[in-house]
C-alpha cells in the first residue's frame, strides 16, 4: 500500500525544509556565543519550536482531508491528532523553559512517529519520511539544547 506518489524530490520542499532549520540552528549557536542575551535567544528558539511542531500538526489534517482511501477511524484519528501538537506547542510557551524545550523534544519524535504510522494507511512521497526524519532530528535537539541551557 506505501507506493511511491513521487519520487524525486522536489526542489522547493528540500529547500524550505532546510531553511526551516537555520532559524534551531541559529538560536541554538546564539545562545551558546551571547551568554548576555541566552535567555532571549532561548525563548526564541521555543516560540520558533513550538510554532513548528503547529505546522507539521497540520500536515495530519490536510492529509486526512485529502486522502480518499483512509479508514474512517483512521481519517478521525489524523484529525484528532492534528490539533494535539499546536496545544502542545502553545502550552510549552507557558511553563519553564526546561520542560517546554524537553516537551517539545518528546513530541517532534512523536509527531514523526505518527508520521510513519500514516504511510502505512495511504501512499505517501518516497522523499517525505527521510527528509521529515532529518528534519525532526535538528528539531529535537535544538529544542533540547534549548531546554536544558536554561538558567
Amino acid at each position: 500500500m506505501n507506493e511511491e506518489v513521487i519520487t524525486v524530490k522536489p526542489k522547493a520542499a528540500i529547500i524550505l525544509g532546510y531553511s526551516g532549520l537555520i532559524p534551531f540552528i541559529a538560536f541554538s549557536l546564539s545562545m551558546s556565543l551571547d551568554s548576555y542575551r541566552a535567555s532571549i535567544w532561548r525563548d526564541a528558539l521555543l516560540t520558533y519550536g513550538s510554532v513548528i511542531l503547529s505546522f507539521v500538526g497540520a500536515l495530519h489534517w490536510a492529509f486526512a482531508m485529502l486522502a480518499k482511501d483512509l479508514p474512517p477511524l483512521t481519517q478521525k484519528q489524523r484529525y484528532a491528532w492534528s490539533v494535539v501538537p499546536a496545544l502542545v506547542g502553545w502550552f510549552a510557551l507557558l511553563i519553564p523553559p526546561f520542560i517546554a524545550g524537553t516537551l517539545l523534544a518528546v513530541f517532534f519524535i512523536l509527531h514523526y512517529d505518527q508520521d510513519r504510522r500514516l504511510s502505512k494507511h495511504m501512499s505517501l512521497p518516497a522523499w517525505y519520511l527521510p527528509l521529515r526524519l532529518q528534519l525532526t532530528v535538528v528539531a529535537t535537539l535544538a529544542v533540547l539544547i534549548g531546554g536544558l541551557s536554561a538558567p
